[in-house]
């Protein structure tokens, strides 16, 4: 859990819940290095943009079985939907319950990247009516034949915002992938700049120092303009 410097009283602030908790905050529990959340956290503070950010931690071996909303049929997975579950209906609520939230929808994010990207990208458009905003992070749109691409295409457009990247140095396909991505959600409605901010990053790999790099950026689109939703 983060807090924002100025929580305490009766303020409420919005969260974002993120994968692989592990990796966000501290290099001693992370796979590869960490996030440097803090870091982007107390920028964002220093902008005026405050929020709660809820790491949520993967399972090990099993981070690809619940980061994954469909079967793959060399590497398995598909308990995604299960996984979704449980961010909003135990975690969320207890998290609402225990802490000075903004629990409506508009105040509700989900972040992650890799795997973590993918299924934050699927609980956008499968939980509407709990996120309001999504960070999708070099997201793994390959998975079970790229499966994420017809789900989107026949689901409705779900109002709010999605930040999107990906590195250059990720390799063609990763790049390929998230500008398809990028104008599906064009097709859709989604306007750049507004709805959706997609960023390619030059010198990004696909690892967890990219990823902190970026994620002020991404935080400072989602969170701007809450009301509005």
């Amino acid at each position: 859990m983060y807090l924002p410097p100025t929580y305490g009283g009766n303020r409420r602030f919005p969260v974002v819940f993120m994968q692989d908790g592990q990796n966000l905050f501290d290099p001693a529990t992370s796979h590869a290095g960490d996030w440097g959340l803090l870091r982007a956290l107390d920028a964002l503070t220093a902008a005026g943009l405050e929020t709660i950010v809820v790491g949520v931690s993967n399972l090990g071996t099993e981070r690809l079985a619940e980061y994954s909303p469909f079967v793959d049929v060399k590497n398995g997975g598909g308990r995604g939907d299960l996984y979704v579950a449980f961010l909003t209906e135990t975690l969320k609520p207890m998290i609402d319950r225990r802490f000075w939230t903004r629990p409506d929808r508009a105040h509700t994010g989900i972040a992650g990247s890799s795997m973590g990207g993918l299924i934050s990208l699927y609980g956008f458009f499968r939980a509407s009516n709990v996120f309001g905003f999504a960070g999708v992070l070099s997201p793994s749109l390959w998975f079970s034949g790229a499966a994420i691409f017809p789900f989107i295409e026949s689901e409705p457009v779900v109002p709010g915002r999605i930040y999107l990247d990906v590195g250059l140095q990720e390799g063609e396909p990763h790049v390929t992938n998230v500008r398809r991505l990028r104008d599906l959600l064009r097709a859709k409605g989604y306007r750049s700049g507004e709805d959706l901010r997609s960023v390619e990053d030059p010198n990004g790999a696909h690892d967890e120092a990219s990823w902190g790099r970026r994620l002020p950026q991404a935080l400072s689109f989602l969170l701007s303009n809450r009301g509005a939703l």
